[in-house]
């Protein structure tokens, strides 16, 4: 085998709790991560040479030399390929797009050299080794420590975007504070979406504010999502500038999405479900 195709799903922080600051600067995380149906697709072939082709309709923007991640995760794991990514999610825009790109590239080079996935993941990012995993997770430290989760019931979700850059640096510059308060030691069993959603409304992504300070947009969106019908949760997943609405089924998502793009036909919006796969 020297071709396969792969699929990088958009990463959802349900939570983001940012609970220290480290001596080299780095940020203490303790996130409730999902992932969507929705994403970006590769197709990686084995070649002589390292190459890599973006398309799509997010292709705009999105570097093809060692300034995109995917070509770093190339060098990484010392496999050369020619990799066609079809880009479907919107660029830096808080949902993991170039670090679920470099993971699921990642697995298919292991998948196409038998060589094992590299031991030092973070070098490429903090989001990349809960990408690898792409699978609800509560990923804590710098990114380094990924526990799957099993009792997370899939979610409906419209995810919806402003078409604004947030850069990450500046919203951690923002933080009231450096060191807040973690999830439970204990996350609680909720098998059905209904209480599940109650408990994540006493959750937080302390990021949120400073990034609607960075871009007041961010504000609008939670505001347009929460008064849609039958929105249950509205919070920014991330650094932003992307958010996500819950809603109990996949008809009233639909129908958020629709209304939304309606009302804002400038912005990225996407029904979805996420965490469908447990």
């Amino acid at each position: 085998m020297t071709a396969v195709e792969v699929f990088a799903p958009a990463k959802v922080n349900l939570t983001l709790h940012v609970t220290g600051r480290r001596p080299d600067g780095y940020h203490e995380l303790d996130s409730l991560v999902v992932f969507a149906e929705i994403g970006d697709r590769l197709e990686v072939t084995l070649s002589e040479h390292p190459a890599l082709h973006v398309t799509g309709p997010m292709a705009k923007g999105v570097p093809e030399d060692d300034g995109n991640i995917v070509m770093r995760a190339m060098s990484l794991i010392g496999v050369n390929a020619r990799i066609e990514l079809h880009k479907y999610l919107p660029n830096a825009a808080g949902l993991g797009g170039g670090s679920s790109d470099a993971a699921a590239a990642l697995r298919a080079l292991s998948d196409l050299s038998g060589r094992a996935l590299p031991g030092n993941l973070l070098a490429l990012g903090a989001d990349v080794p809960v990408c690898v995993v792409s699978r609800a997770a509560r990923m804590r430290g710098v990114g380094e420590q990924v526990e799957t989760l099993q009792d997370i019931p899939p979610l409906h979700a419209v995810l919806v975007n402003p078409n604004v850059a947030v850069p990450t640096g500046d919203v951690f510059s923002q933080l009231d504070s450096m060191s807040n308060a973690p999830m439970p030691r204990a996350l609680p069993h909720l098998a059905h979406a209904g209480g599940f959603v109650a408990w994540l409304r006493g959750m937080r992504n302390d990021l949120q504010a400073p990034a609607i300070a960075a871009q007041p947009v961010i504000a609008q969106v939670l505001e347009a999502l929460h008064v849609t019908s039958g929105c249950q949760l509205a919070r920014m997943t991330g650094s932003g500038a992307t958010c996500f609405g819950l809603y109990s089924d996949a008809e009233t998502a639909a129908s958020a999405a629709g209304r939304l793009r309606e009302a804002f036909p400038g912005w990225w919006v996407a029904a979805t479900r996420l965490n469908a796969v447990s």
